[in-house]
């Protein structure tokens, strides 16, 4: 329940929560379990940890190179959730969601994967490529281990399709603020705040915005109306350009920090 205790005492404090998403194993394991572990202490409610994919349809050329390098380090689906269990061994509080795609997740096997993500400690997941159709596979057997089966919807997401999205959701609503992949447009934020509306005449669950969040000013302009500010594809272009120049290990670690808690600053002032 890490995620409905989280979205209850934010609201409490009127503020939107702060989701980060990384992907697990970059730009090394070491590396991302030592800034996926610092991320409440910047401020970061809710930890998104994608699971590297050789085929992230849905993500931009950021997060799909970040998908190849965490690859090319040997990193696994298996390796995601000893990722997430070292990093539950100082953290209990904090809310862990895993996002990717149904492929990893079908040759591990999804009832193997479900007992061993709860016991790793995984709160949600976020599986992209999985409709609601096929909620039998993966999404109501989740219940069974206490994992929520988060759901996105997106600017073509109509009231007539909604019902559907929404039927077996559970958790947070995450809202696609572009019609795209990840991290290469910015959204109109007087839409967004429209759609926000449209998805709370459906459903009591919090709206959590991402794709296409950028900047401060972005996460600031999402934050004073969506109840989780997502922000993914700027903070791992910082691990792209520090792998590039050269930069790692707690360097690195230090410039993603220090933009995070630029965007923390931002979303927690939101509402003031």
């Amino acid at each position: 329940m890490r995620l409905q205790k989280t979205f209850a005492r934010l609201k409490k404090e009127n503020k939107s929560a702060f989701i980060t998403f990384l992907t697990a194993g970059d730009p090394d394991f070491k590396t991302s379990k030592e800034i996926i572990s610092s991320l409440p202490k910047k401020g970061v409610d809710i930890i998104e940890i994608g699971f590297p994919f050789s085929d992230p349809m849905a993500d931009g050329p950021v997060i799909q190179a970040s998908s190849l390098r965490s690859l090319k380090n040997g990193m696994t689906l298996k390796k995601t959730l000893e990722l997430v269990k070292e990093i539950r061994n100082d953290n209990q509080e904090t809310p862990i969601v895993l996002m990717g795609y149904y492929n990893p997740i079908y040759i591990y096997g999804n009832i193997k994967f479900l007992k061993d993500a709860h016991d790793a400690g995984v709160d949600g997941l976020i599986v992209v490529d999985l409709p609601p159709e096929e909620d039998d596979e993966l999404c109501i057997p989740a219940k069974e281990y206490s994992i929520d089966f988060i759901r996105l919807c997106t600017p073509t997401t109509d009231a007539i399709r909604l019902p559907t999205v929404l039927k077996n959701a559970s958790g947070f609503i995450y809202y696609v603020s572009i019609s795209g992949i990840t991290g290469t447009k910015t959204p109109d934020f007087t839409n967004v705040a429209e759609a926000i509306k449209f998805l709370k005449s459906h459903s009591d669950l919090p709206i959590a915005v991402g794709f296409g969040i950028k900047t401060p000013e972005n996460a600031k302009a999402v934050a004073a109306n969506a109840e989780g500010t997502v922000v993914g594809s700027s903070i791992v272009e910082i691990i792209q350009k520090c792998n590039d120049a050269g930069i790692t290990g707690k360097d690195l670690t230090a410039k993603v920090l220090s933009y995070v808690e630029e965007l923390s600053i931002s979303i927690k002032e939101a509402r003031k």
